[in-house]
């Protein structure tokens, strides 16, 4: 019995010892085959955001170079004055004695036969409700509903102050959503899991409602309608998409048109107004500051609560409305005799062919104290100064309260910031908003956070900066406040802290870059201000997913925008490998492959880990790099019936080349006209130093127009844009104009 007792232990000590051997193995399989998940996760989400900062650089560089023709193009004429000034701002937008007066949507007739949504002023929460289901079931709201919610809307806005201000004591939670990008699915989803906006669930929305998505319209009606009949629950603060130089590239421009084909201007023009009208930011309780972007070293909340928000039109360009003409040449006159040291927009590079930005201009005397991209610390107020803007917020609150009772106006002289619709409207003019203002504007839309200390501008993105955990402290002490949230950059999770979790940033679209690359979030805060993160997944068809799955799919789509990046730059990338093939061999090594690769695309990514999925054949860790380019054109090539060399001039400019064609289509009507064409040739003609008269521009533009309809769309913009490439590529190069590098 002892023996066999013995034996019997003997086995089962065997056994638990290889089950945890097998338990150790399997263990350690699964935490590599995890890294090796996590690390392909991790690789495919640098693509997507490499690509998407690229292409805001080629948003820069493009606006770089109109506003160097601009600034350096003398008008002949009021006509081309005019011109100009359409191509960074929309046609001149009505004081608001005349926007009380408009009610051009009241001419615009419904059809008997139209079943979209319809609605009634003033909103009821039975209306928005009803919108949400109506964009649920595809269907489209008329444009004189549209043009009715967008009057009544800036209304509203105009009666908000900068910073809007919100309590806890109202309402059991406050709910703060992210960047939502025209990605109506997330919105609905959120309200479904969240519930709608009522009175004791408020809301605030962050930014970036527009662009990228194609629902962007149906987002700002729900949004807004909301905000009519919850005001003080639901409110909305202004990202750095609420930008009407920034929706001509990225979409949103171009959705208006294609929907509301006969009304679409005098939408844009509408949307351009309530944008600037947006507010800033959202305190909560005192305690939270919510805003879209982030802060700079300079951030100075006193003054961005006082500033006319409404004069900064576009954060991509220091320049705002102006009403008088005369006040407008003579200004440009007195900065063209100024001093070397002249500002310039934020966004001009240091270049010898552009004038240098304003946030490198290191012999400026504002630059000294502060960091290069922004206006330098502002020194405290004493306590005079502070009990002056005390006061001065006091009277604001009180003038604003006057405006909502129907009280007459009252104007001081010595407080010329408090905002006056009827004075303004009375004075004829808006004047431009002060740099130093702008530049606050900028940096709360557009800065980011990074882990190290400090603050410098933020070259990837060109605007705003990157603000370190010394800056947040700083202000959070100034301010009495506890921590921030902001929104703007698109995180894996949705969420992510940082800076000892004192900055929150959310991201609520989901499957932004592709189906599966990251979840929404979004935020609720109660009485405690803890916050509670909800995530979720919009699409339900990342549910049935594995991870694995998932990943792989994500990481293929990303791989196959990343071949097109590489296609788009075949020529560039030829030139350099033959730098790096010393032998004409026609082969060069995995390494130098990387090198040139990192050296044309200026991505960062990390090229050897890609370099299995980019490169399918190679023998001596050699490289044909001939053939290599080949195969990428063929996969190109496969979906386009076009000549290679043609294929690649679109597949790299047609993004920028879009874009250019709506900047001088500067009435939006779908075409660029003879006159337009004109204009705009002129800026060409100017800069090449080139001699062509009236006569030889008209022959130019017929010739673009191909079905002789006397108008040029898009199309035939990019044809001719390809003819010429070919004309080039077929006879003498150096008959060609040769492209510069702006």
């Amino acid at each position: 019995m002892g023996s066999g007792a013995s034996t019997h232990h003997h086995f089962a000590f065997q056994n638990a010892e290889k089950a945890f051997k097998a338990a150790a193995l399997i263990q350690r399989w699964y935490r590599r085959y995890m890294a090796r998940l996590e690390m392909r996760r991790q690789c495919t989400w640098s693509i997507f955001q490499s690509m998407e900062y690229a292409g805001q650089q080629d948003q820069v560089k493009l606006h770089d170079f109109f506003s160097y023709l601009v600034d350096h193009f003398t008008p002949s004429s009021h006509s081309e004055r005019d011109f100009l000034n359409r191509m960074f701002t929309e046609e001149r937008i009505p004081r608001d004695s005349e926007v009380e007066k408009c009610s051009d949507y009241e001419s615009i007739e419904v059809p008997d036969n139209y079943t979209g949504p319809r609605l009634s002023f003033p909103l009821l929460p039975d209306h928005a409700t009803a919108l949400v289901e109506a964009f649920r079931l595809k269907q489209q709201l008329h444009a004189r509903y549209v043009l009715n919610l967008l009057h009544e809307t800036r209304k509203h806005l105009v009666q908000l102050p900068n910073i809007n201000r919100v309590s806890t004591c109202y309402s059991e939670e406050i709910t703060v959503c992210g960047d939502l990008h025209g990605q109506l699915d997330d919105l609905i989803f959120i309200f479904y899991k969240n519930g709608l906006p009522s009175p004791e669930r408020a809301y605030v929305f962050n930014g970036d409602f527009v662009d990228r998505g194609k629902d962007s319209v149906e987002i700002l009606m729900v949004l807004f309608a909301f905000m009519l009949v919850y005001p003080k629950e639901f409110h909305l603060n202004r990202g750095n998409h609420e930008d009407h130089m920034v929706n001509l590239r990225y979409g949103f421009t171009k959705e208006v048109m294609q929907k509301y084909k006969m009304h679409g201007k005098k939408i844009l023009q509408r949307l351009q107004d309530v944008f600037c009208w947006l507010p800033l930011a959202t305190l909560v309780d005192e305690k939270v500051l919510i805003l879209h972007g982030g802060v700079s070293d300079t951030t100075d909340l006193e003054l961005l609560s006082k500033l006319e928000r409404h004069k900064i039109v576009s954060t991509l360009r220091c320049k705002t409305r102006k009403e008088n003409e005369k006040q407008a040449e003579e200004k440009g006159k007195a900065k063209q005799t100024s001093s070397a040291g002249s500002l310039s927009p934020w966004f001009l590079p240091q270049s010898r062919s552009l004038p240098s930005s304003p946030l490198h201009l290191s012999s400026h005397k504002t630059h000294k104290a502060g960091r290069s991209s922004s206006v330098p610390c502002s020194t405290p107020l004493d306590p005079r100064g502070l009990s002056r803007q005390a006061r001065r917020s006091v009277d604001l609150e009180l003038e604003r309260c006057r405006q909502q009772a129907g009280f007459p106006v009252i104007t001081e002289k010595e407080e010329p910031w408090v905002f006056n619709p009827e004075a303004d409207s009375a004075a004829g003019e808006l004047l431009e908003a002060s740099q130093e203002e702008w530049r606050q504007v900028v940096d709360i839309l557009w800065s980011d956070p990074m882990a190290q200390e400090g603050c410098r501008a933020n070259t990837v993105r060109g605007g705003g900066c990157y603000f370190g955990p010394n800056v947040t402290k700083q202000l959070l002490q100034k301010y009495n406040l506890q921590f921030l949230i902001r929104s703007h950059e698109c995180k894996p999770e949705g969420y992510e802290f940082c800076h000892s979790r004192k900055v929150l940033t959310v991201f609520s679209a989901s499957n932004y870059y592709a189906v599966g690359s990251n979840r929404g979030a979004y935020v609720k805060l109660g009485p405690a201000l803890a916050p509670h993160i909800v995530q979720y997944q919009a699409n339900k068809a990342t549910h049935m997913l594995t991870m694995r799955q998932r990943i792989s799919r994500v990481e293929e789509s990303a791989l196959r925008a990343l071949r097109g990046k590489l296609f788009a730059h075949s020529s560039d990338l030829l030139e350099e490998f033959k730098k790096h093939d010393n032998g004409n061999t026609g082969s060069i090594t995995l390494s130098d492959w990387a090198a040139a690769v990192e050296s044309v695309l200026h991505l960062g990514l990390p090229w050897r880990m890609l370099r299995p999925q980019l490169v399918s054949s190679s023998t001596d860790n050699m490289l044909e790099y001939k053939s290599w380019l080949e195969d990428l054109a063929k996969e190109q090539l496969s979906h386009e019936n076009i000549q290679s060399s043609l294929l690649e001039t679109l597949y790299r400019n047609r993004s920028n080349l879009e874009t250019i064609f709506r900047i001088i289509d500067s009435d939006h009507s779908g075409f660029i006209s003879l006159d337009e064409f004109r204009q705009t040739w002129k800026l060409f003609s100017s800069h090449m130093k080139m001699d062509i008269t009236d006569d030889g521009i008209c022959d130019l533009a017929r010739s673009i127009d191909f079905n002789k309809d006397g108008h040029i769309d898009i199309n035939e913009f990019l044809e001719a844009v390809r003819l010429v490439e070919q004309s080039c590529s077929e006879g003498d190069a150096a008959d060609c104009p040769q492209a510069t590098n702006t």
